[in-house]
């Protein structure tokens, strides 16, 4: 799919033999279906749609467009990310398989319309395997604009039809995620003045902190943006720190809202928390670094288990069915708290079993 010419396909070829990522490798290891790759020079799209599963369903997943240093960060967001969505459609009970897709954000994009249609073609031309959705990056408005070239979009805004921001509803999620991760490592019923340290205060970390606040936690709080920072100590009486020392604030949740890989070699040296459980996806840098958390004694609720609420609220039409989704996602992050205690092994490797039992049975 990737157009293009001679020359730069000879310029791409000498860029991989320089890079560690092998591709077939990756996916087989990872067990995808399908990679599909689309360039569009002309409207300065570069996209990646990354299909792990369809056997529960047609895969839905986000849209995340940002800066990537290279190609293969984006090829490897995009393999990681998709898995994730399998795993939590299917531990949510909800009727689809897992997708993501990557577009790479220029430095400077020049008709925001003209890109995301090209996008919404891009999506068609897959003839519904993949249904795109908000991710970070991406806003209702943009899924308006997919629209217009595919059908294969969740999440447009109210006004065209669509079941608008998922945001608050991931929130909700992660919000009685944490809820449940408390009252299973501290056995406490409720989380008044249980202190939460929040790394990122976007559309999902803002919801968050204000649902943390109404029943009574404690907010430490950091962003790369000031006002974001601002509005949450004004308006929830949350502490301030800089966003580098956000991991070293001792508290009893730390809930990264930000990207990824958040858990990491130099991080995990300064985490001061019981519980890790927040909306971002791909928490974990490497596999390593959950058994790390492990064998510290620090709880860490998986991401793909705790975030699935934004996945309900664009899948689901009907507000009762997303509230028993919900509730369903919290039985079965309690249930798998309760195995890892029995079995030893950490969460986030008991999540994995439970969900390709699901999906590979």
């Amino acid at each position: 799919m990737i157009q293009t010419n001679t020359q730069q396909v000879s310029d791409f070829i000498a860029r991989r033999k320089t890079t560690c990522l092998d591709l077939f490798s990756e996916a087989q290891a990872q067990g995808f279906g399908d990679i599909h790759f689309k360039s569009d020079p002309a409207n300065q799209l570069q996209a990646i749609i990354a299909i792990h599963s369809t056997r529960l369903g047609p895969a839905a997943g986000g849209c995340r467009c940002r800066h990537y240093a290279t190609t293969d960060d984006a090829i490897e967001d995009a393999l990681r990310l998709a898995r994730g969505m399998s795993y939590k459609a299917a531990l949510a009970g909800l009727p689809s398989g897992g997708g993501k897709a990557v577009l790479i954000l220029p430095d400077e994009l020049h008709d925001r319309e003209a890109f995301f249609e090209s996008f919404g073609a891009f999506v068609e031309s897959l003839g519904g395997r993949y249904l795109t959705a908000v991710d970070s990056g991406t806003s209702p408005l943009d899924m308006d604009i997919i629209a217009r070239r595919t059908r294969h979009v969740l999440g447009a805004s109210r006004s065209s039809g669509g079941s608008g921001d998922p945001s608050p509803t991931t929130a909700r999620g992660v919000r009685m995620g944490i809820e449940a991760a408390v009252k299973h490592l501290m056995k406490r019923d409720s989380l008044e003045d249980i202190h939460v340290a929040i790394q990122g205060l976007g559309h999902v970390g803002y919801p968050l902190a204000r649902e943390l606040h109404a029943q009574g936690a404690r907010l430490t709080v950091a962003d790369t943006h000031s006002d974001h920072v601002e509005r949450c100590v004004d308006e929830f009486n949350a502490n301030p720190v800089a966003h580098e020392t956000i991991y070293s604030v001792e508290c009893d949740v730390y809930a990264p809202c930000a990207l990824g890989a958040v858990i990491n070699d130099e991080t995990i040296k300064h985490f001061n928390t019981r519980i890790i459980a927040g909306a971002a996806n791909n928490q974990l840098a490497h596999e390593r670094h959950g058994n790390l958390l492990h064998e510290r004694g620090i709880l860490y609720v998986p991401d793909y288990v705790i975030n699935a609420g934004g996945l309900i609220h664009v899948l689901l039409k009907d507000q009762s069915q997303r509230e028993e989704r919900l509730l369903h996602m919290i039985d079965t992050l309690t249930e798998l708290l309760e195995q890892s205690s029995r079995s030893g092994i950490p969460p986030f490797k008991e999540a994995s079993i439970m969900a390709e039992e699901i999906l590979y049975s």
